[in-house]
């Protein structure tokens, strides 16, 4: 393994972090499957970035390739790729594998041994451990419950869970039978559950009885009670007793209603017997996922069975290097994409770390303890928590055995510079650092890592094999070097399917086609760098334009979270005087005060560390910042509030007590 010292600046960044070694690059599945197509392909790849043009130029070879190497099950049909230049929604839109059948489950059930399937791990409790074969026993009992209850291909079902193995089974039993699952989790609030599965209408909704959070213990039978009227067409509800005892021990409660079982009642009769998974077509609905909703009810997003599965073993497999036997954890939510993406991994063999609670409770160490008494080899979470980590002085290398890790992924919100530094520095040094990117839009990514490119410090390594990615001006000319519009420009499998409740498209188009005709525009402001990797400078919506000159906050960020005594910082455009200003709210560390020596400092090191354009007008000090129920945090919300304007979803925050800090401050009226 070649390790080189750390790059000290945006200006030293040709010295990469970490170069794979030989015997790690040779022993990858990225290098397997290279060397498997280089004789169909009649070429030869010398590097990733090779492969990935080949990719993009050669789609229908390529998604192929990726059928057969991954093992997927199913009836792969003739045709390939059909309409590959009609991105847009609409009765001419390209289509993968329109001849094929198969079904997302039983792809994730091929082994039955007594291999480790899952672990999980709550708050409170033992760990919980189950086999390849007693899952795939006990999605054969949910299953023909869902059968006698009438759950028929097309149907939905919702999960109002946290992340724990019953929110597994009952979706894989959901789904082998060609109906539609969606989940939120247990923290979201009544109006927040029902504004998602409101617009669904699911048929049978599963629960838990409550949930732990932070030393907690908190109850969900009285939010189900107020969430069930209104849910049309809603017939069943199924409570897995978390909070209440021994699952195999039926509670009691008298808050509970008619038409709501318990588990051990909905499936305690049945014998597993062999699972019979209907066949699906390609594009037949997966999963709904729910978009954030900061700007009005969420988005219901529609993924079909093939995109879902063939982008997500892609991932795994080739961007990921998850082998059979490996150990995946994702700290992830039901409410995140990132758990349908965490569960996939049972496709590719590998045992599911599973999490439910706080990740700081009891302390710091929590998730590092479970890495390492379980052999964690793909660490997965969000930038915010390696942020929060730093701040805090952990240096899981100096406390903890991480022998086995090899990759750690991060996504969420941009992985800054200083946080590429201090994995290498304080976690370990021989590590594929993978900051990877996409969204509950396509249930997966479009920059992400792979295991046989060196990663340079803050950048993404690349984009996803097969995904035609391209930073775009104003102009739709494509840029280098600077900022852009992140874009894709050719048809990929995991597009979603529609958007529910859309029949004409509208709406699907609005969201992604209206900026450039025919190409994917997906919100992000990013940068290509001379490594051929990307550099995201936040949401394209939220960027702010000072001066008519746009600016990513994600560099704003960067510069003042290394400032000593700052906690964490928000910033946004204010409409002003016939331009816009900056405005920076930070959260400051007990017992600082936002001064004027502090503020001198803030400012100075943005000028010095990003530009003039991006110092800040103002500089206010607040106690809490908004943000989703994923831990994203909500620019356009504090810019909508502090511009005076309504706040259309308050559920969709985790925090939306924090908005009543941005309202009305003196600070900003002059």
């Amino acid at each position: 393994m070649t390790q080189n010292s750390l790059s000290q600046g945006p200006e030293n960044n040709d010295n990469p972090l970490w170069v794979p070694n030989a015997e790690r690059i040779e022993t990858s599945n990225l290098k397997t499957f290279m060397r498997d197509i280089e004789p169909v392909c009649g070429q030869r790849f010398d590097d990733y970035h090779g492969l990935w043009r080949w990719s993009v130029d050669n789609s229908e070879d390529f998604w192929s390739a990726v059928w057969d190497f991954c093992g997927v099950i199913g009836e792969k049909g003739e045709r390939v790729l059909i309409n590959s230049d009609h991105m847009e929604p609409g009765p001419k839109q390209a289509a993968f594998f329109p001849d094929s059948r198969l079904n997302y489950a039983e792809n994730m059930l091929q082994k039955r041994d007594d291999d480790l399937a899952i672990v999980f791990k709550a708050e409170q409790g033992e760990d919980v451990h189950l086999s390849f074969a007693q899952l795939y026993e006990r999605v054969s009992q949910w299953q023909q419950a869902f059968l006698d209850a009438g759950i028929e291909k097309g149907d939905r079902v919702a999960g109002y869970m946290p992340n724990m193995p019953e929110t597994i089974i009952a979706m894989l039993a959901c789904t082998s039978l060609g109906a539609i699952w969606a989940s939120a989790s247990p923290d979201f609030g009544e109006q927040g559950v029902i504004d998602r599965f409101g617009q669904i209408e699911p048929k049978i909704l599963v629960s838990v009885d409550g949930y732990f959070y932070n030393g907690k213990t908190i109850d969900c039978l009285g939010k189900i009670k107020a969430i069930q009227p209104a849910l049309n067409g809603l017939e069943k509800t199924v409570i897995v007793p978390f909070v209440g005892g021994d699952p195999a021990v039926k509670p009691q409660d008298d808050s509970l209603w008619d038409d709501t079982v318990w588990m051990d009642d909905f499936v305690g009769a049945y014998t597993p017997k062999d699972i019979a998974s209907t066949r699906v077509e390609f594009t037949h609905p997966l999963f709904i996922m729910f978009s954030s909703g900061t700007t009005g009810v969420p988005k219901c997003i529609v993924h079909g069975h093939g995109g879902v599965l063939l982008q997500h073993l892609k991932e795994h497999q080739l961007q990921s290097d998850i082998k059979p036997g490996d150990k995946v954890f994702y700290f992830t939510t039901c409410g995140w994409m990132m758990w349908n993406w965490l569960v996939s991994g049972l496709g590719s063999g590998a045992t599911l770390i599973l999490f439910d609670g706080s990740p700081f409770y009891p302390d710091g160490n929590v998730l590092w303890d479970y890495a390492q008494k379980y052999g964690c080899t793909f660490f997965g979470t969000s930038a915010k928590y390696i942020d929060a980590l730093k701040m805090n002085g952990f240096k899981p290398s100096e406390t903890h055995d991480l022998s086995t890790l090899r990759t750690i992924a991060s996504t969420g919100s941009p992985l800054v510079h200083e946080s590429f530094d201090y994995v290498y520095s304080a976690i370990k040094q021989d590590l594929h650092l993978a900051s990877i990117s996409g969204g509950t839009d396509i249930v997966s990514c479009f920059m992400l890592g792979n295991p046989i490119s060196p990663v340079y410090r803050g950048e993404l390594q690349g984009p996803g094999l097969g995904m035609a990615v391209d930073v775009f001006d104003d102009d739709g000319k494509p840029v280098e070097g600077i900022g852009g519009e992140l874009v894709c420009t050719k048809p990929f499998p995991c597009m979603p399917v529609k958007f529910w409740n859309d029949p004409d498209g509208a709406r699907y188009k609005s969201a992604y086609f209206e900026m450039f005709d025919n190409i994917w525009a997906h919100g992000d402001w990013v940068e290509k760098t001379p490594h051929g990797g990307f550099i995201i400078h936040g949401r394209s919506d939220a960027t702010l334009n000072p001066g008519g000159v746009r600016i990513g906050t994600a560099e704003i960020y960067r510069q003042v979270e290394q400032v000593e005594g700052i906690k964490e910082s928000i910033a946004v455009g204010q409409d002003w005087d016939g331009d816009v200003r900056v405005i920076l709210f930070v959260v400051l560390q007990d017992g600082m005060v936002l001064d004027d020596d502090l503020t001198k400092e803030i400012k100075i090191k943005i000028r010095n560390g990003a530009s003039p354009r991006h110092v800040p007008t103002k500089i206010i000090a607040v106690s809490d910042i908004p943000r989703t129920k994923s831990g994203k945090i909500t620019e356009l919300a504090v810019r909508d509030v502090i511009m005076g304007r309504k706040i259309k979803n308050v559920e969709a925050l985790a925090n939306p007590e924090a908005l009543e800090l941005y309202k009305d401050l003196e600070g900003l009226k002059s």
